[in-house]
């Protein structure tokens, strides 16, 4: 059994994990430069063509991920990251490196302005993406395979009891109790969410590779989220739930000749799913950012004196394990959260005058 110091013991060796990064980056200015700490913790945080793990000796390693660009002139493309790495042009494509392209691939058109190509490389989040699903496959699969092939009252071990103690709770406790009698349709995609987001939440902490990818601080990747739960919630509407909105019960001088109401109501069809993308996003960007932050405190007080320094890097350390700790805690709450308002709107999309009976 785990026990508290050997929880604390890890979220030390994971929050020292993360000077090693930032420390070799550190490594590659010159006595003239200072890091400019926004622009690093940017680049910590934003997505990219590859996978930077370290620096030694000021040289880089990284996993250099595939290019597939389409333009105008050139057609469908396909080669390394590489070739782009260092500013480098390759068959016209180049990373832009300022402007509203800062970070994006861009090419020059026939008057000599910077475009940008159709777009579907492989960048680090979505290799992260792809890492984390094939983790939460494996769990799930690997629980299934001990059901199937023990008698129904096996005693299952730690990590099945774990995950089933996970599911059990999101189920009876959340969806449930949420949603009422027609549960069963929505838990499927309810504990796929929640696993899925509590994954990438989780390994987003992880400094070292595979981990550190700001997959849950990305806005397309909540986005996308936030419109499952819209094309739930809508499409499998029942007949009362779009009645309330287009013809609620309200004065008739609510609804006509001005439908106040319904504009109101259906401006709120969105506006849920906005809540849902913008609160993920921003917890876990905002997490990101101030563990890499208090860990840049290190390398900002370089310059006043040895005892300064060693003091802000003691103060610094201590901080980032107590910000890991809560940042494993808002894992768990974001993906919590996340399950749980789209698992009432779900609920609330079915509504009917008479009493639910929740099956057991």
């Amino acid at each position: 059994m785990y026990t508290g110091k050997h929880i604390l013991v890890l979220l030390g060796a994971v929050t020292l994990g993360c000077l090693l990064p930032l420390g070799a980056a550190a490594d590659t200015y010159t006595e003239e430069e200072k890091p400019q700490v926004s622009e690093i913790i940017n680049e910590h945080t934003a997505d990219s063509y590859w996978w930077h793990i370290t620096t030694i000796n000021h040289h880089h390693i990284s996993i250099y991920l595939p290019v597939i660009v389409h333009s105008e002139s050139g057609g469908w493309q396909a080669f390394s990251s590489k070739r782009l790495a260092h500013g480098e042009t390759y068959k016209g494509f180049r990373i832009g490196e300022e402007g509203k392209y800062k970070g994006k691939i861009i090419y020059h058109n026939a008057a000599g302005e910077a475009c940008r190509p159709w777009d579907i490389s492989i960048t680090k989040n979505a290799l992260a993406l792809m890492i984390n699903s094939a983790i939460m496959l494996a769990l799930f699969l690997s629980v299934a395979r001990w059901y199937r092939r023990r008698p129904k009252n096996s005693v299952p071990g730690k990590f099945v009891c774990a995950i089933e103690m996970f599911v059990m709770d999101i189920y009876d406790e959340v969806i449930r109790k949420n949603i009422g009698d027609d549960h069963q349709r929505y838990a499927p995609y309810l504990l796929t969410a929640f696993f899925f987001i509590l994954i990438n939440n989780v390994m987003g902490i992880i400094p070292i590779f595979p981990g550190g990818a700001n997959t849950t601080g990305n806005i397309a990747v909540t986005c996308i989220l936030a419109l499952c739960t819209l094309v739930a919630v809508n499409v499998f509407g029942n007949r009362e739930y779009w009645k309330e909105i287009f013809w609620p019960d309200v004065p008739v001088w609510l609804k006509v000749p001005v439908p106040i109401i319904p504009v109101i109501e259906l401006f709120g069809i969105f506006t849920k799913a906005f809540a849902l993308m913008i609160r993920l996003l921003a917890n876990i960007f905002a997490g990101h950012t101030v563990i890499l932050s208090l860990t840049f405190m290190i390398f900002v007080t370089v310059e006043m004196g040895i005892a300064m320094n060693v003091g802000m890097t003691a103060f610094s350390v201590i901080l980032s394990i107590i910000m890991n700790c809560l940042e494993l805690l808002v894992a768990y709450i974001q993906a919590y959260v996340f399950t749980m308002l789209s698992a009432v709107f779900i609920g609330l999309s079915r509504p009917s005058h008479h009493p639910k009976k929740i099956k057991a």
